[in-house]
């Protein structure tokens, strides 16, 4: 079953590692068939280097596993979370990468200071507020994805394809896992290039608007005409 999405989870999973997002197995990938509504998604606590695409749990939208001898990842309820209510996205990438998961842990967004975070995120990646002793208490991955739907209200996911769980690290996101992982690079450098320019301006401003516009614009507007086309 879903063999081809499968192996581009896998391979997604492995990737986490390769661009050094990981640290142990504190991370994983997971991709959806829209059509069949159903989730791929790493196992729980199983080594990257070890993964097969066997090993892969697939589970419907509700949580309850289709395929697969192991337990899926802890964070399955988040992600399910999070496909039900982005219809646009195929894959999310949840890791613990260092600088990201500073400004997490700070509680505070990454500030778009240049063009190479334009190119990807429209904007401020945002926090979600502080969980509540309750939330934490009940039901906490799925209250996990709450958050994050909550957060964004008022903001276009498709726009900024990443947030920052306060006190826990980043969720990320795209129109396929392979895209997730990107984002999830894409995430962790410029939180890393954010931080250094707030140690040299502590009161350095975000980027001017028409140059945000421009490098979000020529890669995901309308008449995006950056890259091959045709």
């Amino acid at each position: 079953m879903l063999r081809e999405l499968r192996e581009v989870v896998r391979q997604a999973n492995c990737d986490l590692v390769r661009y050094g997002l990981v640290t142990m197995t504190f991370g994983n990938v997971s991709g959806i068939d829209r059509e069949r509504g159903l989730v791929v998604i790493k196992p729980s606590g199983v080594p990257y280097e070890n993964l097969s695409a066997d090993d892969l749990v697939v589970v419907d939208l509700e949580g309850k596993v289709v395929q697969g001898s192991l337990h899926p990842s802890s964070d399955t309820p988040t992600h399910l979370e999070l496909y039900r209510a982005f219809a646009g996205i195929g894959g999310i990438t949840h890791t613990h990468s260092s600088h990201a998961t500073m400004f997490a842990q700070a509680c505070r967004g990454v500030p778009c200071f240049g063009t190479t975070h334009a190119d990807v995120f429209y904007g401020e990646v945002p926090v979600t507020r502080p969980m509540t002793e309750a939330e934490v208490h009940s039901d906490y991955e799925i209250n996990v994805g709450k958050t994050i739907v909550e957060r964004f209200e008022v903001l276009d996911p498709t726009a900024i394809p990443a947030v920052l769980v306060a006190h826990h690290g980043p969720f990320v996101w795209g129109s396929d896992a392979s895209v997730s992982v990107e984002n999830s690079v894409t995430l962790e450098e410029i939180a890393r290039t954010a931080i250094g320019t707030l140690q040299l301006a502590p009161e350095a401003p975000p980027i001017p608007q028409y140059l945000l516009d421009k490098h979000f614009l020529r890669k995901h507007g309308k008449d995006a005409y950056y890259g091959q086309h045709g």
